[in-house]
């Protein structure tokens, strides 16, 4: 099992930025990847961002590509979301989310959520 603790959200005017973290506990491997999801009520599920642990390899949904960045420290098992030139369409509850497959865009490929943060940007 795996569990997974986000951090960081809240609430920022557009333009501004915020950081979030998910600290990861458990039976954590190598082969992981951990992603970043967005939810808004009456929508479904999604992608944003994910990093694979062994390597390193990022992938971004086109929406935030030059404004968010994913990152890393294997050392404390936390995946991090760097999130710059916030908008009011970012509004979301943000999941982070663990899986060991290969498919990493879609929330079915994902075993291990955490419980979501909430990320509201103001105009």
């Amino acid at each position: 099992q795996v569990q997974l603790v986000e951090s960081g959200g809240g609430l920022v005017q557009a333009g501004g930025s915020l950081r979030l973290s998910c600290a990861a506990s458990g039976r954590t491997y190598s082969n992981y990847a951990m992603g970043w999801f967005r939810q808004v009520p009456g929508k479904e599920r999604e992608f944003v961002a994910a990093i694979r642990w062994s390597g390193g390899a990022t992938y971004y949904t086109e929406s935030v590509k030059g404004r968010f960045t994913i990152s890393r420290d294997n050392a404390k098992n936390t995946v991090y979301l760097q999130m710059n030139s916030l908008k009011p369409e970012d509004t979301a509850v943000y999941y982070c989310a663990g899986t060991t497959r290969s498919w990493l865009r879609a929330p079915d490929e994902y075993d291990y959520w955490g419980q979501g943060t909430q990320v509201t940007v103001s105009s």
